[in-house]
């Protein structure tokens, strides 16, 4: 068993393994975090909590898996940084929402909610999850 997966296992709970979680693995071992997504699900253990509230937070056939919630009314400074940071295909990476939460110091979940509104995906999590 190499140092990632033995991580893995002193942290995860239940076969699940918060996003959170993997991130801290991440740094302490300075590893990639997709190689952390990637040694969870050799080892099938699912990938929970996603900090932009994506997926990882209860049953997808109750349609309770999201935390995420369409914004309203995006303020603009947020709509800008998001419109900003879109790939060519219209799409925001984990990475980008991510940053743009740091930059603004907003709590990540506020650019998933942002983007919702807005009607932008995200894409490419860090951690390979989807």
């Amino acid at each position: 068993m190499d140092e990632i997966e033995r991580a893995i296992h002193e942290v995860a709970v239940g076969g699940e393994l918060a996003c959170a979680s993997a991130f801290s693995i991440a740094e302490g071992l300075g590893v990639d975090p997709l190689d952390v997504g990637q040694s969870a699900d050799a080892l099938e253990i699912r990938l929970t909590r996603c900090q932009l509230g994506l997926f990882g937070y209860g049953p997808k056939s109750e349609d309770q898996h999201r935390r995420v919630t369409a914004m309203a009314k995006v303020p603009i400074k947020l709509e800008t940084a998001i419109r900003s940071a879109l790939d060519r295909d219209g799409k925001l990476t984990c990475a980008a929402a991510w940053q743009i939460a740091d930059d603004l110091d907003l709590p990540r979940q506020t650019v998933s909610d942002a983007a919702e509104g807005l009607s932008i995906r995200i894409k490419d999590c860090q951690l390979g999850a989807f």
